[in-house]
């Protein structure tokens, strides 16, 4: 009866394992790309810079005009930018395997019991 009880702990931390570092894979290498952009755009000169101002604002008050007047429109491009967050939503899923496969094997760190409440002080 121990196997049986075992086996699907050990494949639900198994699977936690490799979302979250699927997920670590992945955002870091989106964030990789993303800081190599913001270092190529701080690179440019300061002239460089005070002409993109006037396309920043402008796509402020596309994106203002968007959610006053249209937001069908508004909600279809937000969600575009929250689905580029996706690996977030698999390092999430592997947290909460990690966090179901570990919580019966360490009694002294459930909630609510010494070290963690600050009994030692």
């Amino acid at each position: 009866m121990t196997a049986q009880q075992t086996t699907p702990r050990s494949l639900t931390s198994i699977a936690g394992a490799l979302l979250l570092a699927l997920g670590f894979v992945i955002l870091f290498a989106n964030l990789d790309a993303a800081a190599a952009q913001l270092a190529n755009a701080a690179g440019a000169s300061a002239e460089h810079s005070v002409e993109m101002l006037p396309a920043l604002a402008m796509a402020a008050l596309h994106g203002l005009q968007a959610y006053v007047f249209d937001h069908a429109r508004f909600l279809a491009g937000l969600r575009q930018f929250l689905v580029s967050f996706w690996p977030l939503i698999l390092i999430l899923a592997g947290a909460l395997l990690l966090g179901d496969a570990f919580r019966g094997r360490f009694p002294a760190y459930k909630a609510g019991s010494g070290a963690s409440m600050g009994e030692g002080r």
